[in-house]
């Protein structure tokens, strides 16, 4: 077992004494780094980091920062949800770490689509019924693997086709 106890802290990013969430760091006692690799391939990570050795990915909306010493959560809703999120956590990286003999790590990120191939693809009608301002707006919010191009009503069925297929090589989660 590689990571067995960790203590959960909660903080309030300073990015203004106005700061509406709070995000939860878990402190290890036990260094990961070695897995991070190894959790990049099997969780697909979006980004991974050399220097410091890092993997971000989203769980249930939630941006993840995963590093040798600590795990930072965005904006959990409450202390039972971090916990959850950290012992699923846990349990990752612990089957990983035993099973790395036959996974082979990953240093690099995950290829990303690009926001005006997905332009491309949507009717281009700012209607605003997704709840986007605009069409481009949008497809950087489906980029990022913040909305689901199904959230765009305007979609014609071909539309959504060359759209899942589109999607369909890349890891959004």
């Amino acid at each position: 077992m590689l990571l067995s106890n960790y203590s959960i802290e909660f903080v309030r990013l300073a990015c203004g004494s106005k700061a509406q969430s709070l995000d939860m760091i878990a402190l290890l006692e036990q260094d990961i780094g070695e897995v991070i690799p190894y959790l990049n391939a099997v969780l697909g990570g979006f980004q991974y980091t050399k220097e410091p050795r890092s993997v971000s990915l989203k769980l249930e909306g939630k941006l993840v920062v995963i590093y040798p010493e600590k795990i930072c959560v965005s904006a959990p809703g409450d202390r039972l949800e971090a916990e959850k999120i950290i012992e699923w956590l846990r349990e990752k990286i612990n089957d990983t770490w035993e099973r790395r003999g036959e996974i082979q790590p990953c240093f690099e990120s995950a290829p990303k689509p690009k926001v005006l191939d997905i332009l491309r693809l949507l009717p281009r009608t700012n209607c605003g019924e997704c709840g986007h301002p605009t069409c481009m707006v949008f497809a950087a919010q489906v980029a990022a693997g913040d909305s689901d191009y199904n959230d765009c009503p305007a979609l014609a069925v071909e539309q959504k086709i060359e759209l899942s297929s589109y999607l369909g090589h890349f890891q959004l989660k």
